[in-house]
């Protein structure tokens, strides 16, 4: 489940399908990618080939990303069964 949001605009899209405020060129691998943070169960569940998941490094080494196209990543951290800070990240 997702507890937790980062991004107004991330968080909006997720409940109402409103892409309008996400300038990712890619929202239908925005929406599979929340769907499958919404069902996962722990973080690696997200380890499929193609999304590039890693752990970071440094001051957020207790999170994760996701690659979504380009130079965007969806990032999270994880507590218990939930993601948690989900946001949208332009890397450059």
């Amino acid at each position: 489940m997702i507890r937790s949001f980062r991004s107004k605009a991330l968080k909006r899209f997720a409940e109402s399908g409103d892409s309008s405020k996400l300038s990712v060129p890619n929202i239908d691998r925005v929406g599979r990618i929340l769907r499958l943070l919404t069902e996962a169960k722990y973080p690696d569940a997200l380890n499929i080939s193609g999304f590039k998941f890693h752990r970071l490094k440094g001051a957020d080494k207790d999170r994760y990303s996701v690659w979504v196209g380009g130079n965007y990543r969806i990032t999270f951290g994880w507590e218990g069964e939930d993601a948690v800070g989900v946001d949208l990240e332009d890397y450059h």
